[in-house]
């Protein structure tokens, strides 16, 4: 059943839609005020952002009004597609750092990760949906787990570690949801281990292992990959209350921030918004999680719940490590920030998936 606009209207979670839009008006002022002291580039970045914004909102209102059971249905036929978008860009895709996760069309770098983030909540959360999971655990727990390796296989095969997490992340969320024994967490945890050292000796580039090296010891490599850690730091520090002003930050304007438009956008709001600033990124962020969590116990359906869980997941997770990455508290493992960093691919994605969302809360309210 595909809503009417009078329904969409009334039922519409408002204060998670303005929150939304709040942040994409963020991202937009920073990523131009990080243009205005780069010049023809990074305007030619602003422009493009506004038009991934524009694309993104358009797949935000479609997913809100469709209904979102459809997806499940839909289910094995996007697993298929991620697989073979994984295989492609590993076979035709480009190189950026060392990784080669992208799709070069007409000039616009599309990470195809970024969709099967969202295509592997909707396959969990269908796969889990209305199964028993108590009677037999190991079954499940091992289906579960062959969905989710293979993806993360491919995606480790680019190497891109820090999508890699957040898939295994999205499956932990959602066994921990499904009900499953502690004892499959610990199986969990082994393989993780077993998983990141055979990937330090034969996946690992040498920029991924020094991001690591240099977490540990922020002495090494000062010039290389301390340095970007050092300066995203000294950035959030210099922001003090009010900030510096729009493109007057020292660290950003004299390019001495790495990465300002992508990895590092929150350490640049910091120094050009200040504390207060960098607060309200933080309460945005907050509102939409707090609006998420309180509509789950009235969602009606295992699917929808599930979905709801996983996107919680993924967004809180990648709210927390970029921002833990801005101020040391995390090694670099190249994660935007949801919708404030530049990129069409983890924008036009997590407006899909808030799309998404939408639906089910909108539907659980009629």
């Amino acid at each position: 059943m595909h809503l009417r606009f009078s329904q969409y209207w009334r039922y519409n979670d408002w204060p998670v839609t303005l929150a939304i839009l709040l942040l994409l008006a963020i991202g937009l002022s920073q990523i131009y005020g990080v243009a205005l002291g780069r010049g023809g580039t990074s305007l030619v970045a602003f422009y493009k952002q506004i038009v991934f914004v524009i694309v993104g909102l358009g797949g935000y209102i479609l997913l809100s009004v469709v209904d979102y059971h459809r997806w499940r249905s839909y289910a094995r036929y996007l697993y298929i597609l991620a697989v073979i978008l994984l295989i492609t860009v590993l076979l035709f895709g480009s190189s950026i750092h060392g990784t080669k996760g992208w799709f070069n069309i007409l000039g616009l770098g599309i990470q195809p990760v970024e969709l099967v983030k969202v295509i592997l909540i909707i396959c969990l959360a269908s796969y889990f949906s209305g199964r028993t999971i108590r009677l037999n655990q190991s079954k499940q727990f091992l289906i579960s787990g062959l969905l989710t390796f293979i993806l993360t296989f491919l995606v480790l095969l680019q190497p891109d570690l820090g999508s890699a997490l957040l898939l295994v992340i999205i499956w932990l969320f959602l066994i921990l949801a499904a009900g499953f024994n502690r004892k499959y967490l610990y199986w969990v945890i082994i393989a993780g281990i077993i998983a990141v050292v055979v990937g330090w000796l034969f996946l690992f580039t040498d920029i991924q292992k020094n991001r690591f090296r240099s977490f540990f010891n922020p002495n090494y490599n000062v010039s290389g990959q301390s340095y970007n850690i050092n300066q995203a730091m000294i950035a959030v520090g210099s922001g003090r209350l009010l900030g510096r002003g729009l493109g007057f930050g020292s660290q950003t304007q004299l390019k001495f921030l790495p990465e300002a438009q992508t990895d590092f956008i929150f350490a640049v709001i910091a120094e050009e918004r200040g504390f207060l600033g960098a607060g309200l990124v933080l309460l945005l962020f907050a509102v939409i999680i707090y609006r998420i969590l309180t509509a789950l116990p009235k969602v009606k359906d295992d699917f929808g719940c599930f979905v709801i869980v996983g996107a919680i997941g993924l967004l809180a997770t990648e709210v927390f490590v970029n921002l833990a990455m801005n101020i040391g508290l995390l090694p670099i493992v190249g994660l935007a920030l949801p919708l404030v960093s530049y990129g069409g691919s983890s924008l036009i994605s997590t407006l899909l998936l808030l799309g998404l969302v939408n639906s089910i809360i909108i539907r659980s309210k009629i």
